[in-house]
């Protein structure tokens, strides 16, 4: 004699897939936001740098009662740890303006 299996609980394959094409509209929707706000960080995080590193410059002078003839003047004087952009990009000091180098 077979037993009867009552109808089990769970989900069907079309429910499955439809599960599926909301997640798939939803990473389509999300990835491309994520890379253009990255990018926008990172230019962010760049002038930050900029800033930072005028300001450790003006107080390089400050102290020294002349201004850094470079960057790198910084570093080993240890007023800054990084003289790069987070994007690795370098920099340059110039009249104690601080910019992207070419």
């Amino acid at each position: 004699m077979k037993k009867r299996y009552e109808k089990e609980a769970g989900f069907t394959m079309v429910e499955m897939l439809i599960v599926l094409l909301i997640i798939t509209v939803l990473l389509l929707i999300a990835i491309p936001n994520v890379v253009t706000n990255n990018g926008v960080a990172q230019n962010k995080g760049c002038d930050a740098t900029i800033k930072l590193l005028e300001s450790q410059a003006a107080a390089y002078a400050v102290e020294f009662n002349k201004a850094p003839a470079s960057l790198s003047e910084l570093q080993e004087a240890e007023y800054v740890d990084r003289i790069t952009c987070p994007d690795e990009s370098t920099l340059v000091l110039e009249n104690g303006k601080v910019r992207k180098g070419s």
